[in-house]
C-alpha cells in the first residue's frame, strides 16, 4: 500500500558541520519550538507537517559562527538546545558582545534579516547547539501558508521590542553591579558557561573591573 505523505514523522532534515551527530534528532512535535508557539498559537497536527517543510534542524558544535559580520543575513535561528552570542567587531578588532541566545530564544541580526542586507554583528556558538532555522526566502511564504504564526511573530518580535527598551534604560539608570546581577538573572543557564572576557563585554567594561564588582558582591 502506497504511504501518504501525512503519515510521515515530523522529523526535519538535519544539516551537519561534522561527520557524525552531536545530539539525536528532535521530532518537531516534542520540540521546545514548538512548546513555544503553543503559548501564543494552537497548531494542529496538520500545521506541524506544514511547518516542518520550512524549518530545518542544524546541529553545530562549539565556536561554530553561523553569521559573519558584513556576510548577507539570511537565517532566523531558534535555539533549541544550547547557547550562542552575538557580537560586533570594530575597525581596531575589539569585539562588543551585544545578546546571548540560550535554549528557548531566537536569535539572528534582525534588521539584516528583514531587510535583506549585510550582517552588523556575528554569531557563535558557546557550545554544541541544536537549532531549528528559517531561511529568509522561506518566511513569507511559511507565513501565508500558516497565517496563525503572523501572530506569533507579532508577539515575539513585540516582546524582544519591550526587552530591548528595558535592556538601554538598565543601562542608563543602574550600576554595573545592578546590570550584572541583571544579567545572572536573565541567563542563569549560561552565566557559569562563558568567560568573564564575553560577560564584561556584554556588559561594557573591563574584565578587570568586573572582577572587582564580583569581589565586592562576594563579601
Amino acid at each position: 500500500m502506497k504511504r501518504h505523505p501525512s503519515d510521515a514523522p515530523f522529523f526535519l532534515c538535519v544539516k551537519m558541520y561534522q561527520k557524525e551527530t552531536l545530539f539525536q534528532s528532535i521530532p518537531l512535535r516534542t520540540s521546545l519550538l514548538y512548546t513555544n508557539m503553543k503559548r501564543f498559537v494552537d497548531l494542529e497536527v496538520s500545521e506541524l507537517r506544514t511547518l516542518s517543510a520550512f524549518i530545518r534542524e542544524n546541529q553545530i558544535s562549539k565556536k561554530t559562527v553561523v553569521l559573519r559580520q558584513g556576510e548577507s543575513c539570511r537565517k532566523f535561528y531558534f535555539v533549541e538546545r544550547g547557547s550562542l552570542r552575538a557580537f560586533q567587531t570594530n575597525a581596531n578588532g575589539k569585539e562588543s558582545t551585544v545578546m546571548f541566545a540560550v535554549e528557548d530564544w531566537w536569535i539572528t541580526d534582525m534588521a539584516a534579516f528583514m531587510d535583506k542586507r549585510t550582517a552588523d554583528i556575528s554569531i557563535e556558538a558557546l557550545e554544541n547547539c541544536v537549532l531549528f532555522e528559517i531561511e529568509s526566502t522561506s518566511m513569507n511564504k511559511m507565513l501565508q501558508s500558516l497565517p496563525k504564526l503572523e501572530k506569533y511573530f507579532r508577539i515575539l518580535f513585540q516582546r524582544a521590542y519591550v526587552r530591548e527598551q528595558q535592556r538601554v534604560l538598565q543601562a542608563i539608570s543602574n550600576t554595573v553591579e545592578e546590570r550584572y546581577l541583571g544579567f545572572l538573572h536573565k541567563y542563569p543557564k549560561i552565566a557559569e558557561k562563558i568567560s568573564q572576557r564575553h560577560i564584561a563585554s556584554y556588559l561594557g567594561v573591563t574584565p578587570e573591573f568586573l572582577s572587582t564588582i564580583k569581589n565586592n558582591i562576594r563579601s
